[in-house]
């Protein structure tokens, strides 16, 4: 193995995801999988011995998910980058993730090539993320410091507005409906407003979302 050959860990509960990964991030020639494991609980005893370069971490991991491990793999390997490689794309996982040590962050639906190209740009300093997370990160910035609503409201106002409807939005957020409805009510009170779009337009004018 070369020297400038990056080793790479790959922890994913899906079993056909991770052997496709393992098997087309293995046919670049600048890349070398060590291992790969179905979940941080199996990985944590050996990740030292693999000696990873950059680990690619699913977020929703049988026993401790993807994010909550993130300071624990920092610990045990401060030189390794960590790219999440999820089906989530809310900013809730996403600033989580960030804030956690993640160098990365892309979604599954993401090219090999491209996954391959962020472990590489990883390497030297780069934060590849998918181009919805890119947005995502940048429309936070831009939003108003004066906002009357909650994280929490804000996230499911969003999700409203890109067309989830209660029960999608309990589903994703691990809540009852009754707790998105009692968000909603609180929502609607904070804008002055008696219905779902125009929370969203109210939202969207003075860039709450």
């Amino acid at each position: 193995m070369r020297s400038s050959t990056i080793k790479i860990v790959l922890i994913e509960d899906d079993h056909i995801l991770r052997n496709a990964y393992q098997t087309l991030i293995a046919n670049d020639e600048g890349c070398i999988v060590t291992n790969t494991y179905p979940s941080f609980d199996d990985a944590e005893k050996h990740l030292k011995a693999d000696e990873p370069d950059v680990i690619l971490l699913d977020i929703e991991l049988p026993g401790i998910n993807g994010i909550d491990a993130l300071p624990a793999i920092k610990k045990m390997l401060p030189r390794a980058y960590i790219i999440m490689l999820t089906v989530y794309e809310f900013e809730e996982q996403i600033f989580n993730s960030l804030a956690n040590g993640a160098s990365g962050y892309l979604t599954k639906n993401t090219p090999v090539a491209r996954i391959i190209e962020a472990i590489k740009e990883v390497k030297v300093g780069g934060g590849p993320m998918s181009s919805n997370v890119a947005r995502m990160v940048i429309k936070s910035f831009q939003r108003s410091d004066n906002s009357p609503l909650s994280k929490r409201e804000t996230q499911i106002l969003e999700m409203i507005s890109n067309g989830k409807n209660r029960k999608q939005v309990a589903d994703d957020l691990f809540i009852d409906p009754e707790t998105v409805k009692s968000h909603l009510k609180n929502i609607y009170g904070k804008l002055n407003v008696n219905s779902k779009s125009d929370a969203i337009e109210a939202a969207k004018k003075h860039k709450l979302i």
